[in-house]
């Protein structure tokens, strides 16, 4: 039997439940059936991109991606891999081991920063002349032990170690008041099967990223974004900013009456279009017609 059959035949999805029938996390005792079941130990993301794959197969597909900084619960580490679930979305896969690390080693400290510049650069020392040791993108999560004056700029000294400028992040207290406008900064990135990140990523990423920045919790998936995100707008109403658009296996974002923001295979890219042309395009594809528009709960509508 496999992962996800295990899962189906407990009624809960295998992406979003952690229990294979070998071994499943201690909290899904009583719930799902499984050899054995264990304690779970938290990491942290210690790349700035780390790849999630269903199966431990370095030739696997994607199916999603993690961040910097971001917190992981371990189930099993074997190998090359550790068996994961996302602290965020609760998202289930298999990650390379080396891209994740305890928190002490980490710094201990919680996050306490997001990123909000499409990518920024870590530094050796506050000096924008230094090399930098490497680049974090969009929604990375960042401990900052303190703020420091450095060469010509201020900087944020992390906890795990380097500076990024302190204009490139924002504290994850002070959410974005416009979580639409976070999608727009990701105007140009190339389309990635599985992306969530500024060097590629898929529609529902896009949703997830901006809806996060904004401090909202958001699925990964864009049948699990459709399932529980909103309120279906009624049968004639015009679309607003904000407005989620499905259709089957593809999700957008209106940016205003007629225009939408998506990532796309057409356009290999985050890129906006006229609603009326990605219907008419997409009608034509395996997605077929339009499934669902919902506005986004508190989102007020238009006057």
């Amino acid at each position: 039997m496999s992962r996800a059959e295990g899962a189906a035949n407990a009624g809960l999805d295998p992406r979003v439940t952690l229990a294979r029938p070998d071994l499943a996390a201690a909290e899904l005792e009583g719930r799902v059936s499984a050899e054995r079941y264990v304690a779970l130990r938290e990491k942290v993301v210690c790349m700035p991109v780390a790849p999630v794959t269903a199966t431990p197969d370095g030739g696997a597909g994607m199916t999603t991606q993690l961040l910097f900084g971001e917190r992981v619960l371990v189930a099993e580490e074997d190998g090359h891999w550790a068996w994961v679930q996302g602290a965020l979305d609760g998202y289930v896969g298999y990650v390379p081991l080396n891209c994740i690390d305890d928190p002490e080693l980490m710094g201990a400290a919680a996050p306490s920063h997001r990123v909000t510049a499409v990518s920024t650069h870590v530094y050796p020392a506050p000096d924008f002349k230094s090399r930098p040791g490497g680049a974090l993108s969009f929604g990375a999560r960042l401990a900052v032990a303190e703020a420091v004056r450095g060469n010509q700029a201020d900087f944020a000294a992390l906890a795990s170690g380097g500076f990024v400028p302190l204009s490139h992040v924002a504290p994850l207290a002070a959410p974005a008041s416009d979580w639409v406008a976070e999608a727009e900064r990701l105007v140009g990135v190339p389309y990635l099967w599985g992306g969530r990140s500024a060097l590629g990523i898929d529609c529902s990423g896009l949703v997830q990223l901006a809806l996060q920045a904004a401090g909202r919790d958001c699925p990964r998936d864009s049948d699990q974004q459709a399932a529980v995100l909103g309120t279906d707008l009624p049968r004639g109403a015009k679309p607003a900013r904000g407005d989620l658009v499905f259709w089957k296996g593809h999700v957008g974002i209106m940016l205003n009456g007629t225009r939408l923001l998506h990532a796309n295979i057409h356009h290999m890219a985050v890129a906006a279009e006229p609603l009326a042309a990605a219907r008419r395009r997409i009608a034509a594809a395996p997605a077929g017609a339009v499934t669902r528009i919902a506005r986004l709960d508190g989102e007020a509508p238009p006057d």
